[in-house]
């Protein structure tokens, strides 16, 4: 009898780890989408277009020919720029911060951002894709501390939180390419 009240409260033994499963396929989802996105927004611009005010009764061009200025974003390998300009002045002036190795963090972070977040998504090397992605945000991290953005710092240290727990959750990865790794 005491084994048939036992079946009834454990869950079946194909989804004993269905809920680490999916609790880390969404942090998984999540942090590569982050990933991605964050690094493909390294190169982007906004430039400024002209338009015809259009007449929002009709749809037609405004009779009397006036231009509307518009902000549009746009792509481009040219826009690339891995550090915000607003933040390479701040940095440049930081003596902790070689000339050399911010150059390097400037050209590297766009692209190890979206590396990072596309093997993420598809499951290829996932821990080590994440130890990664940690370690950039610890890099971050301490740009950040040098030039007292402590804001920036406390997000990237919710990120890193966010990593660390994908990365204990990670024996419950189902669905990866490269499983070991």
């Amino acid at each position: 009898m005491s084994d048939m009240t036992e079946n009834k409260t454990d869950p079946s033994p194909c989804c004993s780890n269905c809920d680490y499963t999916l609790a880390f396929w969404v942090l998984r989802g999540w942090l590569a989408v982050r990933a991605i996105l964050t690094g493909v927004e390294k190169f982007g611009a906004y430039k400024t277009i002209q338009q015809p005010l259009l007449d929002p009764a009709t749809g037609q061009p405004d009779a009397s020919g006036a231009m509307v200025e518009l902000k549009v974003k746009f792509y481009s390998m040219a826009n690339y720029s891995g550090i915000p300009a607003g933040l390479k002045g701040k940095f440049a002036n930081e003596s902790l911060l070689p000339p050399f190795a911010l150059n390097l963090f400037d050209h590297l972070l766009g692209p190890a951002l979206i590396a990072t977040g596309v093997m993420l998504l598809l499951g290829l090397g996932t821990r080590i894709s994440l130890f990664v992605q940690g370690l950039i945000y610890m890099a971050l991290t301490v740009g950040l501390i040098l030039i007292h953005q402590d804001d920036g710092i406390s997000w990237l240290g919710i990120h890193i939180a966010l990593v660390a727990f994908a990365l204990v959750l990670a024996k419950n990865n189902k669905f990866a390419i490269l499983k070991k790794w």
